[in-house]
């Protein structure tokens, strides 16, 4: 039997018919990152819209890529939060309006715990240990005690990592999204060359802050740069948010005894946070573990992973559960 998942958070529209834990069946994708360009970031009418016109689609082929009809889906879930509320509803409804007509289980995945178990994709069981969950959305590191036991550890205060990215991007008139423009610009940049603050570095506690960074890079370019300089700015600015990143969350894992770090979500695709992650991991011992290709950005094939683990728990939602845009840790958390 199969769990068919819908995904429709943000600008991703996405579904998945998962056999199992691992037995990818289909799995579609339609991103409107190119829409939203033109506007320099999401706009959360213009994706329900999007959604609305090609979720239809993307369901039917994703049933007829995967061979099945109803009567091998145990299950019908979908995103309900956190995200954007508009775009949440349509991927919502759908699942319900399924779920119904098939006489299945609906499942309401949190969008956080997709993320947060990706790394494991394909598992049964999920081991102990700290979770890195960043994106463009979010940045939020967990003690991970097993399947359904979260403890929130900290979060960003402000921007998140991935919105620093965007945010820095657009400065530098790279356009929208930025984040792997700023990534690849940087590959042939010093990242020794500009000295940008590391908000929250010592702190003493697992929070983050990258408002201030961001306003430091704006001061800086206030001033003009040649055309010269933007590796090593992007190189630089890069930097400074790994370092914080991969700081915290190992000093976690120390601090919790976990021997096992994963990290997840958009940002995790960056190739200085996974080479900087990987020397650390190296040096103290500690198993890494990244989500798949395909699965870092957001994607239907993690939330129907999700909803696997909670069908094997026996969980089962009413279709009358309501949306949750805004991240509440009490909702997913012990």
């Amino acid at each position: 039997m199969s769990v068919l998942a819908i995904e429709t958070s943000c600008d991703e529209t996405a579904a998945a018919v998962l056999e199992g834990f691992g037995g990818v069946l289909a799995h579609e994708i339609f991103s409107q990152a190119q829409i939203h360009s033109e506007f320099g970031g999401v706009v959360p009418e213009v994706a329900s819209r999007n959604h609305l016109e090609f979720l239809p689609r993307i369901v039917n082929r994703t049933l007829d890529s995967a061979g099945v009809g109803f009567d091998r889906i145990e299950a019908v879930a979908a995103t309900t939060g956190p995200g954007l509320a508009a775009a949440l509803l349509v991927g919502a409804a759908a699942a319900k309006g399924l779920a119904l007509g098939a006489g299945c289980p609906f499942l309401a995945i949190n969008h956080i715990e997709g993320h947060l178990l990706s790394p494991f994709f394909g598992e049964a069981d999920i081991p102990p240990h700290i979770a890195l969950v960043v994106s463009g959305g979010h940045t939020l590191l967990f003690d991970v005690r097993a399947f359904g036991k979260y403890h929130l550890l900290g979060r960003t205060r402000d921007d998140a990592a991935g919105e620093a990215f965007d945010k820095v991007a657009k400065m530098l008139g790279l356009g929208y999204p930025g984040g792997a423009e700023i990534d690849r610009l940087a590959r042939s940049g010093d990242p020794a060359r500009f000295d940008f603050p590391r908000g929250m570095l010592d702190s003493g506690d697992s929070g983050f802050s990258f408002s201030g960074l961001k306003t430091a890079v704006r001061v800086f370019l206030e001033k003009g740069f040649p055309d010269a300089d933007l590796p090593d700015i992007c190189a630089s600015f890069q930097l400074a948010v790994v370092d914080v990143l991969v700081a915290k969350t190992f000093r976690a894992a120390k601090a919790c005894g976990r021997k096992i770090v994963s990290m997840s979500g958009g940002v995790s695709a960056n190739a200085c946070l996974r080479a900087k992650a990987a020397e650390k991991a190296g040096k103290s011992g500690t198993a890494l573990r990244f989500a798949p290709d395909g699965l870092r950005t957001d994607n239907a094939l993690m939330i129907a992973y999700a909803a696997a683990h909670h069908l094997a728990a026996g969980h089962r939602h009413p279709v009358t559960a309501d949306i949750a845009p805004n991240f509440d840790p009490a909702a997913l958390c012990i």
